[in-house]
């Protein structure tokens, strides 16, 4: 895509065509942002979902204090564009890794998750080396099974560790309770919620009672963000992909106060029956893991996805679609559909107005 399609009307573009409509994403970006005011949290959004810092910036400027990566080389390219305050918020592990963090200390503000002193120390060793510091943010685990503390007197230890060392410095905890996003029942999604909070909560006090430093307290996905930021002791929340608002998160998890932002314009290549369409867009182009696409037209039901193309079962006036019409498609879950684009297509209407380029998609160390 050049500079010169800019203007031109949706349809005029080839396909397949990753998309955002911008007026359903600024509003999603500000709605977040006003929900974490309103309850007096700090943003801290993922960029898991989108990997661009122009996104980041609009998030930034809509009242985020900074972003949250999964990796080195995604905070690499946001610090790049002149975001300061960024949170890693996965362990770090390697002599290569240790030199890119404390080399980032140097431009920004870097926090980086830990659970264990042997993410700590050489971390350390190497920030002494540049003459900077890295600030730690330790990780429990609220549930998930995955990574963090499990016990809260282990987290406690290495935060006394932490102190006693050059180097790094104690920011805060987190944790992530994403096993309860899609929990369905309303009611118990809250209380266990809330259980999961008062885990961070209670180390936190523990944390202050022993005069450490932990000013973050951090958690909050998007599935969860309604009420986590409504949890005592929660300081910040990372929940990024309402921006997007796709169909995982509002059928599975129940967000509804957001619109889908992100789709997939296709094109339809062939028509074997009355019923049948095929479009140029397979699962190199959506992906369909969490949830399947949706397709935008009544009577249009996605059916198998193949490589590179995607079958549509017609009834109806879909039946009308012609070889050469274009179809919009929303990707079920838009953190493994956005890895397999290079660029965002904006649209003001039905007008493209920007082209952002996914600079972290594929840093994946």
């Amino acid at each position: 895509m050049t500079e010169s399609s800019i203007g031109s009307h949706k349809l005029d573009l080839d396909t397949p065509l990753l998309c955002l409509d911008l007026d359903v994403l600024e509003a999603n970006i500000d709605s977040m942002a006003a929900c974490m005011r309103g309850r007096g949290k700090d943003w801290r959004p993922h960029q898991k979902c989108h990997k661009t810092p122009a996104i980041a910036w609009k998030q930034i400027a809509a009242g985020a204090i900074g972003v949250t990566c999964a990796k080195v080389s995604e905070a690499e390219v946001m610090a790049a564009s002149g975001i300061r305050d960024i949170l890693v918020a996965n362990m770090i592990v390697g002599p290569r890794k240790w030199e890119r963090a404390a080399s980032l200390c140097r431009s920004a503000d870097l926090k980086v998750a830990c659970d264990d002193a042997a993410q700590v120390e050489p971390l350390a060793e190497v920030c002494r080396r540049h003459g900077v510091t890295c600030s730690m943010v330790m990780e429990l685990d609220l549930g998930l099974g995955r990574v963090g503390f499990r016990q809260e007197q282990d987290a406690i230890g290495l935060a006394e560790k932490i102190d006693r060392l050059e180097g790094v410095e104690l920011a805060g905890i987190m944790g992530y309770e994403g096993h309860l996003l899609d929990v369905a029942d309303p009611v118990q999604k809250r209380q266990q919620i809330e259980a999961a909070m008062a885990v961070l909560a209670s180390c936190h006090d523990r944390l202050l009672a022993k005069g450490m430093a932990c000013d973050i307290v951090s958690a909050g996905g998007t599935g969860s963000y309604q009420v986590t930021s409504t949890c005592t002791g929660i300081t910040e929340l990372q929940a990024g992909g309402g921006i997007f608002a796709d169909p995982w998160y509002r059928n599975m998890c129940g967000l509804q106060e957001l619109e889908y932002s992100l789709w997939v314009l296709a094109t339809v290549v062939s028509r074997p029956s009355p019923e049948l369409a095929v479009l140029d867009a397979g699962v190199k182009t959506v992906n369909i893991l969490e949830h399947p696409p949706l397709a935008i037209g009544e009577g249009i039901e996605v059916g198998t996805l193949h490589a590179e193309h995607c079958e549509l079962h017609l009834s109806g006036p879909a039946t009308e679609l012609r070889i050469g019409d274009k179809v919009e498609l929303i990707p079920g879950y838009s953190d493994l559909t956005t890895l397999l684009h290079d660029q965002f297509h904006g649209f003001r209407g039905d007008r493209l107005e920007v082209v952002w380029p996914i600079l972290g998609r594929g840093k994946l160390q």
